[in-house]
């Protein structure tokens, strides 16, 4: 048997849609590991899917999906680690290989995926199992806490930044700067760029300038010059339209949420002299493994908040509060 976080029916954090409960421990099937869980990060995404902004993909679903732990269990077949490995689980849990998203290396787009967390059970539990082609082998750099946040919030900030062509040496805006942003903002610094953050937080914004932004101020502020691209990571579809008044001649908005609540309707000028908005939609495991090669390198540091498996219920709602500054992450193995 295992402890593990399970949706028992979506709603608003305040009314508790997640019951801890205790269920079988999974097995692995052929091809697969199984982990047994020491941290798992809270994303927003695992709150979407708890308020149900995101409709379940199954009853009873596990949410999370920044899993670290170690291999205790191989299924017939699997090969590419041993016991005792340390490895991670993201979102990405699987990809069809056949639609023509696929054989064109954009599995990210792929026509039937599953998603840790969503589709399958997630590691807000002591153990998850996952095929052993879609976990990553976690670098040395970083402990199992700073690690967990790497393995979405980093991933899919890393793919954002990089959808939203920004020119060596540019100046970049981020809006919203939770999990995700803290994690981008270190890579375009360490690439060169002047980072410039805009959120309502005056943690966030703190901690922004810790880590050596130029400014940081209110999500709805004027930066302090006009910016070559934009990260939106705030799920508020009302910033767009002032994230793209802040973008100079031919920048670009990448919006990195899966969720976004409506966007006002868009004046032709906000987007005239070649502006352009671009979506960001999951990521690749080529993403994955690139973005994890290069935090060890710089390396990035995580700001992390831990909590015990035991309080991922109060995680959400600090989260869904914006009282969280950087990621929040579920110790498991306490």
């Amino acid at each position: 048997m295992m402890r593990a976080w399970q949706l028992v029916s979506p709603g608003p954090i305040d009314d508790h849609p997640l019951e801890l409960v205790d269920l079988p421990a999974p097995d692995s099937g052929p091809g697969e590991i199984r982990v047994r869980v020491t941290v798992c990060g809270v994303c927003r995404t695992d709150l979407h899917i708890a308020e149900g902004d995101l409709a379940p993909h199954r009853e009873g679903v596990v949410p999370g999906h920044e899993i670290v732990g170690v291999v205790d269990e191989l299924g017939a077949g699997a090969s590419r680690f041993k016991i005792g490995d340390r490895v991670g689980i993201a979102w990405l849990r699987y990809t069809c290989g056949e639609c023509r998203w696929c054989r064109r290396g954009e599995e990210n787009l792929c026509a039937s995926p599953k998603f840790t967390g969503w589709d399958v059970d997630g590691g807000h539990a002591d153990f998850a199992v996952v095929d052993e082609d879609y976990a990553y082998r976690i670098p040395d750099a970083f402990g199992d806490e700073e690690a967990a946040p790497l393995l979405c919030a980093g991933i899919i900030g890393y793919r954002a930044l990089r959808r939203a062509e920004l020119p060596p040496g540019g100046r970049l805006g981020i809006y919203g700067f939770g999990g995700s942003a803290h994690l981008a903002a270190q890579v375009a610094l360490h690439e060169g760029a002047t980072v410039h953050v805009l959120t309502r937080s005056p943690e966030a914004q703190a901690l922004a300038l810790e880590l050596g932004c130029a400014s940081a101020g209110d999500a709805y502020d004027e930066p302090p010059e006009r910016l070559d691209a934009a990260i939106l990571f705030a799920p508020a579809g009302e910033l767009v339209p002032v994230a793209l008044r802040a973008l100079d001649r031919g920048g670009t908005l990448a919006i990195a949420g899966i969720h976004l609540s409506d966007i006002p309707a868009l004046k032709y000028s906000s987007l005239f002299e070649e502006r352009q908005i671009r979506s960001v939609t999951a990521n690749t495991r080529a993403d994955g493994e690139e973005f994890l090669e290069l935090a060890s390198r710089i390396p990035i540091r995580p700001t992390t908040t831990a909590y015990p498996l035991t309080a991922a219920d109060q995680a959400l709602a600090d989260l869904a509060y914006n009282r969280i500054n950087g990621a929040a992450v579920l110790r498991v193995a306490d």
